[in-house]
């Protein structure tokens, strides 16, 4: 037995007292009752429940205010358990008394949950009343199986310009989103939500270890958007205990599962960041005296994310269909993307979205590096007229990077490399999008149909934004049936091509 788990002599006497208590009165069960041994940090061990599930939820009712406060049993050791407080630890004493439930820790679902923003546990912590929630689901479950899924095919449009077209993701994939602090990877998550509306995608925002005033400010944008119509957000604000965000993402998972295996419905999970998840994670199993591993980390850290990201999929027919399309963000410190946390991550994604400081600030947002960034299902999540319009750009843009560093010596240029330099850095300012205003895959097909063929070629560099928004407009008065035959068809044969350079031969002659 390990020496942490070895009873004080106060604690043996106590238990002994309560066994020949318990032997005196044997026609009452104890076995289903325990009590605590001691608590701290959020963790507390407890004696008397020995068949209890690991996982289970505990009921413990606090002596001093009569309140009773969720646990859950995680350390299941030969004389006593460690389990995790979900909610105020310090209304705890020791001898305290712990009930079992019989259920492994659920949190409630379904569509009164839409709209709403909650903590880990399903209650409403918005201010708009209870919440009437007809059902329940196991935070935790099993992923499913290679029989259950279906290969990712159909896209799931973010409304950014430089993922859709470079970095495509699927409904049912798991895109990494990652980079430093600050470099706008909330903002990228929360455009791909805004850009579901009318597409019948259920969206969870999971806010894990974020301050409480910023969780509040994405409410608020997603109420600007009428976003919330069909989103849930799940908040374990930084001054929530570990336990909490520990266990949020799970959460936030089992809801929008609910619409995946019961609605057979896309949804969209963000959990926003898994950094913070596995920093909890390690605070509650140092304080458990699990054995820690690198970085602190302990050896299960990969297993924590791995069985969460494993239940996004897209659902075969026979199970109706459904998908969960997960966006984990991963913070790194410094740019390092080796690191223990990013690279376990990284690993477990079907691609990631780097993010980086030095675009950021030379004023190219989204700051996406497409070199580093990668999409492993490519092409298959695009439409066919995106794919036809996109083929070339991440080429374009990687060597107008290759020449823009050989550029800056200030040698005489050839008239190739000057025209490759010149088209990059259109590339490069089409694909610029402002914060909050995701575009409609129409929309952005036709504009890259005109940097790719060399449309916008002759606008001066400063201008090709104006240019990029004019030409919109003109799109919209004129050309809608244009627009609609693109997003409908989703290709451009029948001529739709040519269409679409007829319109820009228009345009420009009219500037």
């Amino acid at each position: 037995m390990a020496t942490d788990s070895i009873l004080r002599p106060g604690e043996l006497k106590d238990i002994l007292l309560k066994e020949i208590a318990a032997a005196d009165l044997a026609d009452i069960d104890v076995a289903e009752v325990g009590s605590i041994l001691e608590v701290k940090d959020g963790i507390a061990r407890i004696w008397g429940l020995n068949s209890a599930m690991a996982g289970e939820m505990l009921e413990i009712t606090s002596s001093d205010t009569g309140d009773s406060v969720t646990g859950l049993a995680l350390n299941l050791e030969e004389d006593n358990i460690g389990a995790v407080i979900l909610g105020d630890y310090l209304v705890l004493r020791e001898g305290d008394e712990v009930r079992r439930t019989g259920r492994v820790f659920e949190v409630p679902v379904g569509p009164e949950m839409v709209g709403r923003v909650v903590n880990p546990l399903g209650e409403p912590i918005d201010g708009l009343g209870p919440i009437d929630a007809k059902l329940t689901r196991k935070v935790e479950s099993v992923a499913p199986g290679i029989i259950a899924r279906q290969p990712v095919t159909e896209p799931l449009q973010t409304g950014v310009k430089a993922i859709d077209s470079m970095i495509p993701i699927g409904r049912g994939q798991r895109e990494l989103i990652i980079g430093d602090r600050g470099t706008g990877k909330t903002a990228v998550a929360i455009d791909a939500i805004i850009n579901q509306k009318g597409h019948d995608v259920i969206c969870v925002y999971v806010a894990i270890g974020q301050k409480a005033s910023t969780v509040a400010g994405v409410v608020e944008k997603l109420k600007e958007h009428d976003a919330m119509e069909y989103t849930i957000v799940v908040s374990a604000a930084a001054s929530d205990p570990a336990p909490l965000q520990y266990i949020a993402p799970y959460s936030g998972c089992a809801m929008a599962e609910y619409f995946m295996y019961e609605k057979g419905g896309a949804t969209l999970c963000v959990y926003d960041d898994l950094s913070k998840q596995a920093a909890a994670y390690r605070q509650l199993s140092l304080v458990l005296r699990r054995p820690p591993g690198r970085e602190a980390y302990p050896g299960d850290v990969f297993y924590l994310h791995s069985r969460l990201l494993e239940r996004a999929a897209k659902l075969s027919d026979a199970r109706g269909g459904g998908s969960l399309t997960a966006l984990p963000i991963i913070e790194t410190q410094g740019g390092d993307v080796s690191a223990y946390i990013p690279t376990n991550v990284i690993s477990i994604t079907d691609g990631q979205i780097y993010l980086v400081g030095d675009l950021f600030y030379s004023n190219i947002r989204p700051a996406i590096h497409a070199g580093i960034s990668v999409s492993r299902v490519g092409g298959n999540a695009q439409i066919k007229a995106m794919k036809k319009v996109a083929g070339t750009l991440r080429l374009d843009l990687a060597q107008y990077r290759e020449l823009e560093a050989f550029a800056q010596f200030g040698s005489e240029l050839d008239a190739a490399t000057q025209k490759q330099l010149s088209r990059g850095e259109r590339v490069v300012e089409i694909l610029k999008q402002p914060q909050y205003a995701p575009m409609s895959v129409e929309k952005q097909v036709v504009v890259l149909y005109a940097v790719s063929n060399g449309y916008i070629d002759e606008i001066p560099v400063e201008e090709v934004q104006k240019w990029e928004s004019d030409y919109l407009s003109f799109m919209d008065a004129k050309h809608a049936d244009i627009l609609e035959a693109v997003r409908t068809q989703k290709n451009l044969d029948d001529g739709r091509g040519e269409a679409i350079g007829k319109t820009l031969k228009e345009f420009n002659a009219l500037r």
